[in-house]
């Protein structure tokens, strides 16, 4: 899944505390999954204005439940509280700490100023929807990490999400990977709020829920700890193809 907090066209359940959203269970949020599976066929305009309509309409169902219906792209979009806060140039920051030497604070025009890295690959979503060849861009979770001075004592990373519940965690060697970014980009335009915005992670060689959504910080850690869907039971290591139970192609 997108974060579910989730994208799928399908996508991984994506993705802190600031929304207050009741949780929603991962039974229903699969279960559910089902409304979307003959898809939308339409042209890219109608599938645009779905995408907008939807992600309205989301923001105000106390359910959480029509962020599970296919949006335009080929993604669901979802999140595990039922409802998200917005946040804009003005509003947003990605904050960054833990065993780090230089803790810092980003706001989106500093994030855009930096080197941006483009990637185009698969999405794949361990319930198992795949939307090929999609393009997100951004920067480099190393190069934050770089620039922050990683402490000799640290060995993974953990991300928190302003939807108030999401959490994820990679190794610091697989932050430190070239294509995993935190990205301001998606599909070739800004990543817009129901797919995380504004801005997200991308793990680009994992399963979607490692890509977690409306990312508001990086903590540096001496250990992993298990983000929202480890916890409840999905693989902390989500290489497509080699985790989950599932033989996916990888998403190179």
């Amino acid at each position: 899944m997108d974060h579910v907090n989730a994208e799928q066209p399908g996508g991984p359940a994506e993705e802190h505390p600031e929304s207050g959203g009741k949780p929603v269970g991962r039974r229903l949020v699969l279960g559910m999954l089902g409304l979307g599976a003959a898809g939308v066929a339409a042209a890219p305009v109608l599938q645009n204005g779905l995408e907008s309509f939807l992600g309205a309409a989301a923001d105000k169902d106390p359910t959480g439940l029509t962020g599970l219906l296919p949006n335009g792209g080929g993604f669901r979009s979802y999140s595990v509280t039922s409802s998200v806060p917005r946040k804009n140039a003005d509003t947003y920051t990605l904050k960054i700490d833990g065993l780090v030497d230089r803790p810092a604070s980003y706001t989106l025009a500093e994030l855009r100023a930096l080197p941006q890295t483009r990637i185009v690959r698969d999405v794949q979503c361990v319930t198992g929807w795949r939307v090929p060849k999609t393009p997100f861009e951004g920067v480099r979770l190393s190069q934050l990490l770089d620039a922050a001075g990683v402490r000799s004592s640290a060995g993974a990373i953990r991300f928190t999400c302003f939807d108030g519940a999401y959490t994820e965690s990679l190794t610091l060697d697989q932050a430190r990977r070239a294509d995993v970014l935190v990205a301001l980009r998606m599909q070739d335009k800004p990543v817009s709020h129901s797919h995380g915005g504004p801005v997200r992670l991308y793990v680009a060689p994992m399963y979607f829920y490692k890509s977690a959504k409306w990312l508001s910080g990086i903590t540096v850690t001496k250990d992993v700890r298990p983000g929202y869907w480890e916890e409840r039971g999905y693989d902390v290591d989500a290489w497509v193809g080699k985790s989950n139970g599932r033989d996916d192609a990888p998403t190179t």
